[in-house]
């Protein structure tokens, strides 16, 4: 992909994959995690479609331009944000928090 945001998308990953291999997570956690990236991913590349359309269809300014792009951007984000929530619950499972 060239897009830079899933470039730091594909760079967290490999981040969290050494955070539940450094707090020694389960393979469920590493299965759970790899999809929701692949989720994120495919979220991410819906986003660049709706972007690319919409530059398209709309090359100068218009509230149905920006309102597309932030809907689309706003998908990404919640994905996001799902998958740092599995993380830390994952982590705070392996160390015993609580049993998830």
């Amino acid at each position: 992909m060239r897009e830079m945001a899933a470039r730091i998308e594909i760079g967290a990953y490999f981040i969290a994959l050494g955070l539940l291999a450094l707090f020694g997570a389960e393979l469920r956690h590493w299965i759970i995690m790899t999809v929701l990236f692949l989720i994120l991913l495919a979220v991410e590349a819906l986003n660049t479609a709706i972007e690319a359309i919409v530059d398209h269809i709309s090359p100068e300014r218009s509230d149905f331009a920006r309102d597309a792009k932030d809907l689309g951007s706003a998908g990404v984000f919640f994905v996001v944000l799902a998958t740092k929530c599995y993380l830390i619950a994952a982590i705070l499972s392996s160390l015993g928090f609580f049993d998830f």
